[in-house]
């Protein structure tokens, strides 16, 4: 049973870190002013995954509550990868705010690779708020943090 719990979790960590190349070239096609909306939104999205019961399924439908792990990381992917700006930005927030969550705890070294991966990206997001001029914003990144 073990094996299969780890052949399982290496599975999900390629396909985690496939979909994570495929929004980081996303994040960076996105304007400077995107990107920015996209820290925000993102930390939003984490906040509000944060107080569900099962963070790593935010975004999955609650009769499929009872999978391994939650639709939300294939709803973002599919959106994220929408010609419309601003369903591909509020794509990528709920893909980076579930796929955070799934791999926060993470024992195996697949998944914790991903987290790992996926923190370097928000925190580009977020050292992209703080140098933002103050006009560009109207918030600073902890100030959104308090409202999440």
């Amino acid at each position: 049973m073990r094996l299969l719990t780890q052949l399982i979790a290496l599975n999900r960590a390629r396909q985690l870190n496939r979909q994570l190349r495929d929004i980081q070239q996303a994040i960076q096609g996105l304007s400077r002013h995107n990107r920015m909306r996209l820290g925000t939104l993102a930390l939003r999205e984490i906040g509000q995954a944060t107080r569900c019961d099962f963070p790593h399924l935010y975004g999955t439908p609650p009769e499929e509550r009872y999978l391994p792990w939650g639709q939300g990381t294939e709803i973002g992917y599919t959106r994220a990868r929408s010609e419309n700006v601003e369903i591909a930005i509020r794509g990528i927030a709920l893909w980076l705010a579930v796929a955070y969550h799934e791999t926060k705890d993470a024992q195996l070294g697949g998944l914790q690779a991903v987290y790992r991966q996926l923190m370097r990206q928000l925190r580009e997001l977020k050292e992209m708020r703080q140098t933002a001029p103050a006009g560009d914003t109207g918030h600073g990144w902890t100030g959104e943090a308090a409202a999440a």
